[in-house]
């Protein structure tokens, strides 16, 4: 092999350890809850406290998305057919019940995963939640959002 291709591939294997690590650092375990203020396009958001959320029950707009084996917020992996969601600022991760306030359908979700950042919306719904909530087809919908839990495991709290 020449010198020249040589360094190439250092140079690419030297990248993708790089990369490696970032990845895994980005998506560390979480220890108890993620509170952890972030800033998206500008915009500082500050999740609300454990106890807060235990008490947190609040009516919007639903909207429904696919995050088919990507990471969520927390690290762990968000697949089509799991009951999942995305909220701004309640701690993660922890279990909501949905209910559509046309049809009175509810199911429970995990949330696991930041988001929607469209202006107006109150919470992001897997498509398997939206099936079961009967909304897949509108694709969005007025709901109520009601906190069951916080935390999986020893960090589990109930109100």
């Amino acid at each position: 092999m020449s010198m020249k291709f040589c360094s190439v591939l250092s140079g690419l294997a030297v990248a993708t350890l790089l990369i490696a690590s970032c990845q895994q650092q980005q998506f560390e375990p979480y220890r108890g809850y993620k509170r952890a203020p972030y800033t998206l396009r500008g915009e500082r958001y500050v999740p609300m406290d454990v106890q807060t959320a235990l008490h947190y029950c609040e009516d919007g707009v639903a909207s429904y998305y696919e995050a088919d084996g990507d990471p969520g917020a927390i690290g762990q992996r968000l697949y089509e057919g799991q009951f999942y969601a995305a909220h701004r600022t309640l701690p993660l991760p922890c279990q909501v019940r949905i209910t559509n306030l046309s049809n009175g359908r509810s199911c429970e979700a995990r949330v696991a995963d930041r988001g929607p950042f469209i202006h107006g919306r109150l919470i992001d719904v897997s498509s398997a939640v939206a099936e079961e909530l009967g909304f897949v087809r509108k694709g969005l919908e007025n709901v109520r959002v009601e906190v069951l839990w916080v935390g999986d495991g020893k960090y589990k709290v109930e109100p």
